[in-house]
C-alpha cells in the first residue's frame, strides 16, 4: 500500500501531463480560429490570450503549479485563481471579478466544480474566447453540481459534502 504523502507528487506530475496537452490544444484553437487565424495568415500576429486557471471544490489554485509553469514557458500569461468555495454563485462572481482585471483574450480553464463556475463566470464576457473542461461539471442553465453529479451512478460528491454556515459578526456591524 501507497502513503498518501508518496503518491500525491506521482499523482500531481500525472494530472499535469495529462492536462497540459489538452490546455494547450484548446489554447490553440482558440488562438487560431476566427479574426486570430486571419491575421495570423496575414503575418500579423494577434496576443495570446491570459489562460485563467479555476480549480475544483477539493483543491487549491496551488493544484495548477505544474500547468502553470509549462503555459508561461510556452509564452502565455497565466492566472490561477484561487476559487473561494463559498457558492456558485459567489464563487462564479469572485472569478468574474478576477477575468474584469484581465486585458484582453481570455481562454477560461475549470476542472471539476471549476466548470460549474467558470460556465457562470463567463456568461456575457466578450473577452472570454473558450473555456475549456478538464474533467469538469458543464451544467446546463440552472442546472446545480449535485443534480448533475446524480444523475450518473458512481459519483461520490453527495456524501462528501458537507454545507456549513459560518457567520461573521464583524460584518454584521461593519458600516456599509
Amino acid at each position: 500500500m501507497h502513503s498518501p504523502s508518496r503518491t500525491r507528487p506521482a499523482l500531481r506530475t500525472l494530472v499535469t501531463t495529462a492536462l497540459v496537452p489538452v490546455v494547450v490544444g484548446a489554447l490553440a484553437a482558440a488562438t487560431l480560429t476566427g479574426p486570430a487565424a486571419a491575421s495570423e495568415s496575414a503575418g500579423t500576429a494577434e496576443a495570446k490570450p491570459t489562460v485563467v486557471l479555476v480549480h475544483g471544490a477539493f483543491a487549491d489554485a496551488s493544484s495548477w503549479s505544474g500547468v502553470v509553469s509549462r503555459l508561461q514557458r510556452d509564452g502565455y500569461t497565466v492566472v490561477a485563481a484561487a476559487n473561494p468555495l463559498r457558492g456558485l454563485a459567489d464563487d462564479a462572481a469572485y472569478v468574474r471579478s478576477v477575468l474584469d482585471t484581465v486585458t484582453g483574450p481570455v481562454v477560461l480553464v475549470g476542472h471539476s466544480y471549476g466548470g460549474s463556475v467558470i460556465s457562470q463566470a463567463a456568461a456575457g464576457d466578450p473577452d472570454v474566447k473558450a473555456l475549456v473542461y478538464i474533467a469538469a461539471f458543464i451544467p446546463d442553465v440552472g442546472e446545480s453540481a449535485s443534480e448533475l453529479a446524480g444523475k450518473f451512478p458512481g459519483s461520490t460528491l453527495a456524501e462528501t459534502l458537507s454545507t456549513s454556515s459560518y457567520p461573521c459578526p464583524a460584518a454584521a456591524r461593519a458600516p456599509s
